[in-house]
């Protein structure tokens, strides 16, 4: 009989190691390794050639278009791409608390499937699953509810049911016992997930699995994981604020721009189709520091508040701090001012929020946060029916930005009046019908747009 052999795993990336180590020196995480034992390789005919095996012209091979099942919510939809593709594999991250569960158990309620969704949870029994489902009003015939961890008994009903879509809550409690580490483990979700990947394709049913995440706000596991499904969906959003943020960072059958908006009420979540309206909702008249923009997420254009605070500093250190933006995006914007514009902020603490918990990176807020910053510290308002739009580079010019006239349009769907945009954008604007309904004004620089706004 062969002798077992032990080695060690990170559990944050999966670098393996013959010895204990404190620090990873992969991803420089303390004491996350853990022993495993590795099993015997069977002797077998591994060097077998397969001589059928011949390689097929790309212009010879036939496609035909995938077929997606429609979720039942829109937000879900336009996030996948147009729905969930049958036979993918799909994995939901979040924190705990979030609303993975909720999100899923109301997609199985309104999901367009005729035949069966199982539902596998390895971390609640049906009984709890059924209180929350009462409390949601599910009452899907089609589905069916398994309290399970063994990852053996799950292949072997999903053979024997042959449903449409299967729900693994949570990835990390599934276990296969021919392996001797934990549950959770690497060698224990890398294993499973192939096997789930098989299963897919093989017996071509669509798996949405739900992955913990860790306290940096990464899907746990190694990185492996995300590597072997076909769509990696990350549910965002503050426990103690209502709206939720569903983005794709993975997508091999649509965009990754997309993101979709929920607010969690008490009968479950609920789909936010006009976001900008919502995130300008409570915005405050005639207050310093507070400008909207014109921002684009995929294909929608949305508008948000963006806020600054500005004020004297206690200690030799300024502090900088910004919530739903770059850091250094920020610092860069008030280096600008300071020597572009003459603003002295060295001596000055500056806050940076986005309004609503949205995280926002596209460089067409810059004109918008120097605004905010530039108000705050003049203690002049800005126009509450101003919209902003560009990016500002280090010189202080502001330079055009893509799909102008989406963000235009929407802006005056929403009913601003007036419009500072950066002049290299001027030829398409004046193409636009809705020209006639907002007033645009056009700006080279920093300078030029806080004379026009401040």
């Amino acid at each position: 009989m062969a002798k077992q052999k032990s080695f060690y795993v990170c559990q944050e990336c999966g670098y393996e190691s013959i010895g204990w180590m404190g620090k990873c020196p992969s991803c420089n995480q303390w004491n996350t390794f853990v022993e495993e034992v590795q099993e015997p390789k069977s002797k077998g005919r591994s060097g077998a050639v397969v001589a059928n095996v011949k390689p097929v012209n790309i212009n010879d091979i036939e496609t035909d278009s995938e077929e997606r099942y429609l979720t039942g919510m829109k937000e879900m939809d336009r996030v996948l791409g147009g729905g969930i593709v049958k036979g993918s594999l799909i994995l939901v991250g979040g924190d705990p608390g979030i609303g993975k569960s909720t999100l899923l158990l109301q997609i199985c309620d309104k999901i367009k499937i005729s035949t069966k969704i199982l539902y596998i949870s390895g971390e609640e029994s049906i009984k709890q699953i059924k209180i929350r489902a009462d409390r949601l009003n599910v009452r899907n015939p089609n589905l069916l509810m398994l309290s399970e961890t063994n990852f053996k008994v799950i292949q072997a009903l999903s053979e024997s049911e042959r449903p449409d879509l299967i729900i693994i809550d949570s990835i990390q409690t599934m276990f296969n016992d021919e392996l001797p580490a934990a549950p959770g483990s690497v060698s224990q979700v890398r294993e499973i997930t192939s096997g789930l990947m098989r299963i897919a394709k093989t017996l071509n049913i669509a798996i949405i699995i739900v992955g913990h995440v860790t306290k940096e706000g990464a899907i746990a596991g190694p990185r492996v994981l995300e590597h072997m499904v076909d769509t990696v969906l990350y549910f965002e959003g503050e426990r103690h604020l209502s709206y939720r943020v569903l983005r794709a960072v993975k997508n091999r059958f649509g965009s990754t721009n997309e993101i979709g908006i929920f607010e969690m009420r008490d009968v479950g979540l609920v789909e936010v189709d006009n976001p900008s309206s919502m995130l300008l909702s409570e915005r405050t008249e005639s207050v310093p520091g507070s400008v909207a923009v014109a921002t684009l997420e995929g294909t929608r254009p949305m508008l948000i508040e963006i806020q600054a605070l500005v004020c004297p500093t206690s200690f030799g250190m300024p502090r900088r701090m910004a919530t739903g933006l770059d850091y250094n995006r920020i610092t860069l914007l008030m280096a600008v001012l300071e020597k572009r514009v003459g603003m002295q902020l060295h001596n000055y603490d500056a806050y940076v929020n986005v309004v609503g918990g949205l995280k926002i990176d596209e460089p067409a807020c810059d004109l918008g946060v120097v605004a905010a910053i530039a108000s705050s510290f003049r203690n002049i308002p800005v126009n509450m029916d101003t919209v902003l739009i560009g990016e500002v580079g280090l010189t202080g010019e502001v330079r055009a930005v893509s799909q102008i006239d989406k963000r235009i349009r929407e802006a005056v769907r929403i009913g601003f009046k007036n419009c500072v945009v950066p002049t290299g954008n001027m030829k398409v604007i004046k193409q636009m019908k809705e020209i006639n309904n907002i007033n645009v004004k056009y700006v080279e620089n920093v300078q030029e747009a806080l004379n026009i706004l401040l």
